[in-house]
């Protein structure tokens, strides 16, 4: 397929799954249930984290959690005791564990007991002029784990470039949080990263239909294959690349392509 040709199919898939529709059966369905913008972050936070696995299950889970924090997740975590945590000691995911819910009850605590908002934590590793978010993954995982009691264990729930991770989950949260478009799907309410720099969330969906069209060449699913997929789709939109996630997501769950 050429250039032109892939451009058309993949803007067409972007503009039919870019819809509010799309919002129900997904997890970022979870944070569009709050209006607040900490209220948005914590949950979108959290419920990427745990998206791995079916989305029916993922969203359940996290509607679980929101029940534990009596429905207003911000509170919650700002002004919750040692004695407000038993509920959560049953709260499991997969391998997400009592342990891991824990710690990021703390370190979301400590934190928003000193800032308004998610944005800075990745913000600030990043420059104007840094081609991708790559610096703010990396920056945001050390500031994760820079509590005295981080568990070891829960640094597999947080992917690093470092690691070579593709960083599906964050790649996606950050997608949520600053893409900016009238659709009604992303939030965009982030100003210090710029679309530009956002990098594709390649999942085992995603990257089945980029290699299917020729996006994406490199076996392991890792950073650098990220970093390929993400210059392949810039061809298309160079100011707002990631907005193909939704083609090709869409393409390979909803459709059922290749």
């Amino acid at each position: 397929m050429n250039v032109p040709d892939l451009k058309e199919v993949l803007d067409e898939a972007y503009n039919r799954f870019n819809q509010p529709a799309f919002i129900e059966k997904d997890p970022i369905s979870i944070p569009h249930q709050f209006s607040s913008l900490a209220d948005r972050e914590i949950m979108g936070f959290w419920v990427a984290i745990l998206s791995w696995g079916q989305r029916k299950t993922i969203i359940n889970k996290a509607n679980e959690l929101i029940e534990r924090m009596d429905g207003a997740p911000y509170d919650f975590v700002v002004n919750h005791s040692e004695e407000d945590l038993k509920p959560f000691l049953a709260f499991k995911h997969r391998t997400f564990q009592a342990i891991d819910t824990l710690y990021f009850l703390q370190f979301l605590q400590w934190y928003y007991r000193q800032f308004d908002s998610l944005e800075d934590a990745f913000a600030r590793h990043l420059s104007t002029n840094s081609p991708d978010v790559g610096p703010a993954l990396k920056g945001f995982h050390e500031l994760f784990f820079s509590l005295p009691d981080a568990p070891q264990r829960t640094r597999k729930h947080v992917s690093t470039p470092q690691r070579k991770s593709s960083c599906k989950r964050l790649n996606m949260f950050l997608r949520w949080m600053v893409r900016k478009d009238d659709r009604g799907v992303d939030f965009g309410v982030w100003n210090r990263i710029k679309p530009a720099q956002l990098l594709m969330p390649l999942d085992v969906h995603v990257d089945r239909v980029a290699r299917y069209l020729g996006l994406l060449h490199r076996k392991p699913r890792d950073w650098a294959s990220v970093l390929e997929l993400t210059t392949n789709v810039r061809r298309f939109d160079a100011d707002d690349p990631v907005k193909y996630d939704f083609a090709l997501f869409g393409l390979g769950v909803l459709e059922g392509r290749k």
